[in-house]
């Protein structure tokens, strides 16, 4: 007699749906509610989405959310699929596979990090005056170009990307790295007897092979990017002037700093919704991509 596998499953959904179903709910019903979190709510339709989209500060956020993406999502994917490709095709071959597993290891090692730690480090490193980078600047005589990396408003949000840029560079290179290993070699060979260059095998062969790894890696580390919080929240707290906030700590400072519980519901249902719009739209293309 067959077994069915679905009451092992049972535990599973139940905890989901606790967890993640109910509040989502709840969360939805709130954004058309005014409620401070203790008194009874109160519903006002859609006047927080109204609000909400009339609100610079929503929209500035975005704008800093941007340069978030830019620097979780497609800088970190061409940085190491270039990595990747180097320590797959030229430490390894002329220094061994030991060598690359070394280096490839180093580079994930900021992903095992508490991202609270990777930033109080970071703060200390970007400390105006007598911090690492500004003392290291001193040292080699460049002092002048020292500056307040996380209290200007002109370079926090750079100092932010440039953090991210470090700490999420090892997630796909470990993927890509994966996904190499399944290409197959006499892709290579041929290339190599027709005299390719460096380049055009890394285009014309390694690129098209690893198409879903690429697009599992935009699309994890995008997602990433739109919920980023902790760094912003260790690093600078949204500012100089709400120079680097960002749409997910906005939604905190309304739901815990305001007590406004159904602007900072609003907030985040309408992150929730772009997410799950930004997954089905590269779940689409993905798919015409492996049609075609």
């Amino acid at each position: 007699m067959r077994k069915s596998y679905a009451p092992f499953l049972i535990p599973g959904a139940l905890l989901s749906l606790a967890v993640i179903g109910v509040p989502f709910v709840m969360n939805i019903y709130f954004s058309f509610t005014k409620w401070d979190g203790v008194t009874s709510p109160t519903w006002t339709g859609f006047d927080n989405y109204n609000k909400l989209f009339g609100d610079e500060t929503f929209w500035s956020s975005f704008e800093h959310n941007v340069g978030i993406l830019v620097a979780m999502a497609i800088a970190p994917t061409i940085l190491g699929l270039i990595l990747a490709y180097a320590l797959f095709d030229f430490i390894s071959q002329r220094f061994g596979p030991r060598t690359a597993s070394v280096i490839r290891a180093c580079v994930y090692l900021p992903q095992v990090l508490p991202i609270a730690v990777v930033g109080v480090v970071w703060s200390w490193i970007l400390k105006p005056d007598d911090g690492a980078l500004d003392k290291a600047l001193d040292t080699v005589g460049l002092k002048s170009l020292g500056q307040d990396w996380l209290g200007d408003p002109k370079l926090a949000l750079y100092s932010i990307m440039g953090v991210m840029i470090w700490f999420q560079i090892g997630y796909p290179l470990v993927i890509f790295m994966a996904g190499l290993q399944r290409v197959d070699p006499s892709l290579y060979e041929a290339a190599d007897l027709d005299g390719a260059s460096w380049i055009r095998k890394f285009w014309n062969i390694t690129v098209p092979q690893i198409r879903p790894e690429i697009f599992v890696v935009l699309l994890t580390c995008s997602i990433a990017s739109l919920k980023v919080f902790a760094p912003i929240f260790v690093l600078t707290r949204g500012g100089p002037g709400g120079a680097t906030n960002v749409p997910s700590y906005f939604s905190y400072q309304e739901f815990f700093e305001k007590t406004n519980v159904g602007y900072g519901s609003a907030i985040a249902t309408t992150l929730t919704v772009l997410i799950l719009v930004l997954t089905a739209g590269f779940l689409l293309v993905q798919r015409r991509g492996e049609d075609a």
